[in-house]
């Protein structure tokens, strides 16, 4: 059976989906598995090899231009297949990463209607595409495309499975009425997908709940990761303290909170630091630079090294005492945690989403209140003060990330599920 994985290339971001995605499939290769990872949108960008095909469908130029033009939806397929190049995608990506998802409502809508949307001609190029490859199954990659799982289904006769990701951000922030519309289309559309994964406990209770997915299709794999990093045996010396913070460096991830938490410990007199690293966008310049002086004008030591490779991530979460990325909102998975983990560093999280379960079933860090003031900090204290402490939970995370985690169980679970799929479509 050859598994076709569609993944929504995120425009030169780092994306803990894509890179997800791309883990799953690159060891269901390894496993001998017959799996393509085909990008949607854009390239997929991930921080390992990628193993994602060249070729990319619904190219972001196209799609958008498609919306605003009826004069290009009429252009020859030959003509604007030159704008899917992924040199092209790739360059004016970075424009597309900083476009709020209030000002994309018609387009999220457009695309939902599928065959009766403004980008038919896409849907039409893809499901050519995916006969060519001779797909068996088909993994769409967030509730955005289920409103093309009706044609899909009809032309390729294949069961159809769609991956729940943290798409609830994006979708609840549009605006009226396209907000309405989008989540009116999702539930019309759901039954057309023969079964929904999510990547976490949490999050397929809150999809269920929230877009009215059936229950009985809905299965649950956690994250998992690739062991290959070298691991810390021992804590770093102290002083200084060190908390790191890696991620995409933005409000949502709480990095103001990071720093806010820093700011009360250098005034409570710790000799502590911060270790910064993750990918801001653009449009969120001003913010980092705000949260960097505030750092400065309280002689808060901090090291902010930009985006990092794979190995120089592994390198500074092994300088790290402590962990912490207190999104604002409830993660639907949360990749930089096991990360954490598996190098034995415990991690602070803020008591909501999938955070909640992953501590819980690993014992690898605490959870916080983060309605109340100061609880960051103190949480944050409390294992500075207890190098011991520190040492159990860091040890539970990474034996538990080692057990549970692994890329290698992720795929087995998802191939389960595919093979279950394809018998109960039979």
């Amino acid at each position: 059976m050859r598994v076709v994985y569609l993944a929504a290339g995120a425009a030169g971001m780092y994306c803990g989906s894509c890179i997800r995605d791309n883990r799953l499939a690159a060891t269901l290769l390894r496993q001998g598995r017959d799996i393509k990872l085909v990008p949607l949108y854009t390239p997929v960008r991930t921080d390992e090899t990628d193993v994602s095909e060249h070729e990319v469908f619904y190219g972001g130029i196209n799609v958008y231009l498609e919306q605003h033009s009826a004069l290009f939806r009429a252009l020859p397929r030959a003509l604007s297949s030159l704008l899917d190049l992924p040199g092209l995608l790739n360059a004016v990506g970075t424009r597309a990463a900083r476009i709020d998802p209030a000002e994309v409502g018609g387009l999220t809508v457009s695309v939902l209607q599928g065959p009766d949307g403004p980008q038919a001609r896409e849907l039409k190029h893809l499901i050519h595409g995916l006969k060519r490859m001779q797909v068996g199954l088909l993994n769409l990659p967030n509730l955005m495309f289920i409103g093309i799982a009706g044609a899909l289904r009809a032309a390729l006769n294949v069961p159809i499975l769609c991956t729940l990701g943290g798409e609830d951000v994006f979708l609840d922030r549009l605006p009226q009425p396209y907000r309405q519309q989008a989540f009116d289309l999702i539930r019309s559309q759901a039954d057309h997908a023969d079964g929904y994964v999510a990547l976490s406990g949490y999050y397929a209770g809150h999809c269920r709940e929230h877009f009215h997915l059936p229950a009985d299709k809905l299965r649950t794999v956690p994250l998992g990761m690739a062991l290959d990093a070298e691991v810390r045996e021992t804590e770093p010396p102290a002083p200084p303290e060190t908390i790191a913070f890696v991620g995409r460096v933005c409000a949502d991830k709480g990095f103001d909170r990071v720093v806010d938490a820093l700011i009360t410990l250098k005034k409570r007199g710790r000799d502590v630091r911060l270790l910064v690293a993750g990918y801001r966008g653009a449009g969120e310049e001003d913010f980092v630079n705000e949260q960097i002086g505030r750092l400065k004008q309280n002689h808060c030591p901090h090291e902010d090294r930009g985006e990092v490779s794979r190995a120089d991530k592994f390198a500074l979460l092994r300088a790290a005492h402590v962990f912490t990325m207190p999104s604002t909102f409830p993660e639907a998975k949360g990749m930089t945690i096991l990360e954490a983990m598996s190098q034995g560093v415990p991690v602070v999280q803020p008591a909501t989403g999938s955070f909640v379960e992953t501590i819980e079933a690993t014992g690898g860090g605490l959870l916080y209140d983060p309605d109340q003031p100061d609880a960051l900090a103190d949480a944050l204290e409390s294992l500075l003060d207890d190098p011991q402490r520190r040492r159990e939970l860091g040890q539970a995370g990474r034996t538990a990330v080692a057990r549970d985690y692994t890329d290698e169980v992720m795929a087995d679970r998802m191939w389960q599920i595919y093979e279950d799929a394809a018998t109960r479509f039979r």
